[in-house]
């Protein structure tokens, strides 16, 4: 039965993150009309994360106004969550307000993980934030167009940045650590590598190309040899924000809340988490925002369900496909198998920087789609990722499982 109709209480639901997961809930959750929603961020607009190359370039905007994607129902609340309050349903925020909320979606999302190679933190620009990009702009200019720009790490963003500077005519190395973006299928792998050739990208690959200290005008590698650098782009790995931890939640190792199947706390049924900052069963999605909006509205199933009384669905979508720009011209749209596995077919070349483009205008239209019928969206019912899912688990459940005790040995001589 329909909790509210027992009651006759309003539901009170704040959502803390204003990205792809955080917006796709809060608009979702406004197909109730005894529902409120507030979302919690701490900028006035909408970033849209995949166009971060492309802001550092100058070649588009990754700024995007809520008006574009949020539901009007939904109210903006710009600040940062100092602290979350679970037995008092409440959160604390850096301005000294208190927020109560009756339900909470987590999805905070993530941000530049912390650098342990010496050097980098105080050296090198990350750009997984709105911020840090901005932050890089002047450098970039102040530096001048013959500058060697070295970026380190060879996934999507750190191929895009590479890419996205080279054809502006930047002399770009990229420091892969190993190999060119491991996730892409060898086939996909030649195909990205000879376009950076075309762009002018010196690409380091291969043993010894992790990077092992940075300074200010040069990268030095594992293997001794020393890239000089008057700008240095660090998109290695990525991290959380540790507000959960900060609020005594369960977390995994990174500081991603805790969750079950439903994405539910492990320590709290009020509290929700969703997009890159939830750990279902202790197996997070790739962060992505491919995974971030469909947990958004897998999250706010739950919470719809569990309001209205009835049993809320585990999570399941599938993975499709990773797509990376190469400039604004080439790019590669690389498929996968529904266990996130690249295979051997890609589109590439101009047509696949079409796909990418179609790709990120297609995500601020889904939010906005969901901000004005809520409940439209759909790709997280998608069939084939639940059960591929629940294989996951088990493998995972098994390879972790403590070995059984020994059965004690028989003695041959009795």
């Amino acid at each position: 039965m329909n909790e509210n109709t027992v009651t006759g209480a309003h539901t009170e639901i704040v959502v803390i993150g204003g990205g792809y997961a955080g917006v796709m809930a809060a608009n979702r959750l406004t197909q109730r009309p005894d529902v409120t929603v507030t979302l919690v961020n701490p900028r006035p607009t909408f970033i849209h994360r995949i166009r971060l190359h492309q802001q550092v370039g100058d070649t588009g905007n990754a700024v995007v106004a809520f008006a574009d994607v949020l539901a009007e129902r939904v109210r903006l609340l710009v600040g940062s969550v100092e602290r979350i309050d679970a037995d008092a349903r409440s959160l604390a925020l850096e301005s000294g307000e208190t927020v109560r909320y009756d339900y909470l979606v987590y999805a905070v999302g993530s941000g530049s993980a912390d650098p342990s190679v010496p050097g980098a933190a105080e050296f090198a620009y990350p750009i997984a934030t709105f911020e840090e990009a901005e932050r890089l702009r002047p450098v970039l200019a102040a530096a001048g167009p013959q500058a060697a720009v070295t970026v380190v790490g060879s996934g999507p963003t750190g191929i895009e940045t590479a890419a996205e500077l080279a054809e502006a005519g930047r002399k770009v190395t990229l420091v892969c650590g190993g190999e060119l973006n491991p996730y892409l299928h060898p086939r996909g792998r030649r195909s990205v590598a000879k376009r950076l050739a075309r762009l002018g990208v010196t690409v380091v690959d291969g043993a010894g190309s992790r990077a092992a200290a940075v300074t200010r005008d040069a990268v030095r590698l594992a293997d001794g040899r020393e890239l000089p650098s008057a700008v240095t782009i660090w998109t290695v790995g990525f991290g959380v924000p540790d507000l959960a931890v900060r609020s005594g939640l369960s977390t995994d190792a990174l500081g991603r809340l805790l969750t079950d199947e439903t994405l539910t706390s492990v320590d709290d049924d009020r509290i929700l988490a969703a997009g890159d900052s939830a750990a279902p069963s202790n197996l997070p999605m790739r962060m992505s925002c491919q995974a971030a909006m469909p947990l958004g509205a897998r999250a706010a199933d739950t919470l719809l369900s569990r309001i209205a009384g009835e049993r809320p669905e585990p999570v399941g979508q599938p993975f499709g496909a990773q797509c990376i720009s190469l400039g604004r011209r080439d790019g590669i749209f690389q498929f996968a198998n529904k266990a996130d596995v690249a295979i051997w077919f890609n589109v590439d070349g101009a047509p696949g920087a079409k796909l990418k483009e179609l790709v990120c205008t297609f995500v601020v239209k889904h939010l906005a789609s969901e901000g004005k019928k809520p409940g439209s969206y759909g790709l997280h019912r998608a069939k084939g990722g639940a059960a591929q899912r629940q294989l996951r688990l088990r493998t995972e459940q098994k390879e972790t499982a403590p070995a059984p005790a020994s059965a004690p040995a028989l003695d041959r001589a009795a």
